[in-house]
């Protein structure tokens, strides 16, 4: 199409931004669109083509007759347009070669001005009279098919074919003495047939031209917050089924500032999306490798990493709170300060069942004295928490909560002599529960973007566990802006 945005709408919402950064060769995210979703995406499409080719101006038809009596005859179609079009029926359907999108039982109606002039031998003066006509177009029929290829993780788009066929045509001649020439009108309807198709075809090519360098120069990747991108580039080919069309994205977080991320999260298990309703438009299969890569990166940033000197229960956080847990705490130090100053010794590890999340976080919990203008550090108590978390959707987004499983910890090393672990792991345990866990909530509840392009939101969404994945499935809706 000229302006080229209806086979954008529905080859963006098909198709997800590719990243710049090929550092990945594995797929850990793979996304399905179901052939109601590519329903949904082919009659927004037509909307959208509609809107945006209509008026259509076809170029002039220029025709020379030569008549008895009359002479040479100069008729002239101008200003033809194209200003209305109605689809009857369409599908979008997926194969070996392509998608196919194909319109039938199409109607449209043009405008237009005829003239003509002529000069015979026994008339000295020219003769030539002038009108409008209107063009009613039936059973007109218009198919592409559309090639889809990696090239380099980005989306080569390539028109396979394209075709128009205009099956029947009437024409009405005003003004003038459009009763004498409509006969004459009605000599170009092969014409306008013929203008009519090529103006489809040729606008369809050129958007398809257009669409295609649009999608190279689109963003690289999903900025989750200053630190953190999801790359999103594709790995291998697009798939196609006769009722689906598949992509596999790296879908691993990545360092906006490209600095290296150590590779602690093991290898994909290739994973497959499946949605237990198949009216669903669209589902996102996540493997738990694109989790883990989000753990890695945000724990190389230093982000999980906190001082805690306010709690619910404040007394803990001075050694007179201490005196019958840790006595020599509080005679060494008496009524003094103090604060928990926590950090985790490794990325958090987190394993996907059928059933849940599963995370094991390891931790250190440095106990520090504030005396004076000095921070003492007088143990290190190492932890291993034990959580399952829940996911869910909010807008496009895939939050989450954790929830405390269990926990064991150990003395790590000590400047106040031995201390008791049983006596303080009900300190701990609070400590988890009313400091830790919310921390980590809050920020879980603002979760991660969904590959989900711009202006389209995800509807009745449902989370499915399988093994070592999430997927999303649910309906999509466009909200044009």
């Amino acid at each position: 199409m000229a302006q080229g945005l209806p086979l954008h709408v529905l080859i963006t919402c098909l198709l997800l931004v590719p990243s710049s950064q090929i550092q990945q060769q594995e797929s850990f995210t793979s996304i399905v669109i179901s052939q109601q979703g590519l329903d949904f995406l082919k009659n927004l499409l037509i909307t959208k083509a509609i809107s945006s080719i209509i008026p259509l101006k076809l170029p002039n038809i220029a025709k020379t007759a030569k008549l008895p009596v009359l002479g040479n005859v100069h008729i002239l179609l101008s200003n033809i347009t194209i200003y209305q079009l109605q689809v009857m029926n369409s599908y979008v359907k997926p194969g070996d070669t392509g998608l196919a999108i194909i319109a039938s039982g199409t109607t449209c109606n043009l405008s237009m001005d005829w003239s003509y002039d002529y000069s015979s031998w026994f008339l000295p003066v020219e003769i030539s009279d002038k009108g409008h006509a209107s063009v009613q177009v039936e059973g007109m029929e218009v198919g592409l098919t559309l090639g889809l290829k990696n090239q380099e993780g980005t989306l080569k788009l390539s028109l396979v074919d394209c075709g128009c066929y205009v099956k029947d045509i009437s024409i009405k001649v005003d003004g003038g003495a459009s009763w004498l020439y409509q006969g004459m009108i009605d000599a170009f309807e092969e014409q306008i047939e013929s203008a009519v198709e090529n103006a489809i075809t040729k606008n369809i090519g050129e958007g398809i031209l257009k669409l295609d360098s649009l999608l190279q120069s689109l963003p690289k990747e999903i900025p989750v917050d200053d630190n953190a991108s999801i790359n999103v580039t594709f790995v291998e080919n697009p798939s196609l089924t006769n009722s689906s069309v598949g992509f596999d994205i790296n879908g691993l977080f990545t360092a906006r500032k490209k600095v290296p991320i150590p590779r602690y999260y093991h290898t994909n298990l290739e994973p497959s999306v499946l949605c237990t309703e198949p009216t669903k438009m669209l589902g996102i299969s996540l493997d738990e490798a694109v989790f883990n890569s989000a753990s890695v990166l945000y724990y190389d940033a230093k982000f999980m990493q906190w001082i805690v000197d306010k709690i619910p229960d404040q007394a803990l956080l001075n050694t007179a709170g201490w005196r019958f847990i840790v006595p020599q705490l509080y005679k060494k130090y008496p009524n003094d300060d103090m604060n928990m100053n926590i950090s985790l010794s490794s990325p958090p590890i987190l394993r996907i069942s059928e059933h849940n999340i599963d995370a094991t976080i390891y931790a250190d919990l440095i106990i520090d004295v504030l005396e004076a203008d000095q921070v003492i550090s007088v143990a290190c108590i190492s932890l291993v928490i034990r959580g399952s978390g829940s996911v869910g959707i909010a807008g496009n987004n895939l939050v989450g909560s954790v929830k405390l499983n269990d926990f064991s910890m150990s003395l790590k090393w000590s400047s106040i002599g031995n201390l008791r672990m049983y006596l303080i792991q009900p300190l701990m345990w609070t400590i988890i529960h009313t400091v830790f866990l919310p921390y980590a909530n809050a920020h879980l509840a603002k979760g991660f973007p969904l590959p989900i392009i711009h202006g389209f939101t995800v509807q009745n969404a449902e989370t499915i566990f399988s093994k070592s994945a999430v997927t999303v499935c649910g309906d999509v809706e466009f909200r044009d802006s």
